[in-house]
């Protein structure tokens, strides 16, 4: 019984000793890849797959849930150091979109098209306050006068 107790003490300190790693990870793509590799076609999917009605077999829903998940994920890799912009209402905006990327893969595991169908108000918003404050010549758009 004694022993168990040191064996539990060291384990103890030893996890308690441990640290992180001091290694860093370079970035593989810039900001600009992961919104055109990442963050559009997959949102594009969710929006998409919205509007038709949702996905007609398990074929599709697993199409969706990885676009979900690619979604969500990719809003980690907007606020690393080096991408994320500022503390301020880009962390704003890139929290709602890891939120609704979130909420579309709950929505795509329960193949629920109710949910999934709530996401798309969001998944817009955050693209749209996002484009306005950081890409703001992609908005208003307007139509030329003839």
């Amino acid at each position: 019984m004694k022993s168990v107790w040191i064996i539990g003490l060291l384990l103890v300190a030893t996890l308690g000793s441990a640290q992180a790693p001091t290694e860093s990870f370079p970035p593989v793509a810039t900001l600009k890849q992961i919104m055109v590799d990442l963050v559009y076609p997959a949102s594009n999917e969710i929006l998409l797959s919205i509007y038709r009605g949702g996905p007609k077999d398990e074929k599709e829903w697993a199409a969706l849930r990885r676009s979900a998940v690619t979604l969500a994920e990719s809003g980690y890799l907007l606020m690393m150091p080096g991408r994320a912009k500022d503390q301020g209402g880009w962390m704003k905006d890139v929290k709602l979109l890891v939120e609704a990327g979130t909420a579309a893969y709950a929505s795509a595991q329960a193949k629920d098209f109710q949910a999934l169908a709530r996401v798309s108000e969001p998944l817009d918003a955050s693209c749209t306050t996002c484009h306005k404050e950081y890409r703001p010549n992609v908005f208003p758009r307007t139509v030329p006068a003839h």
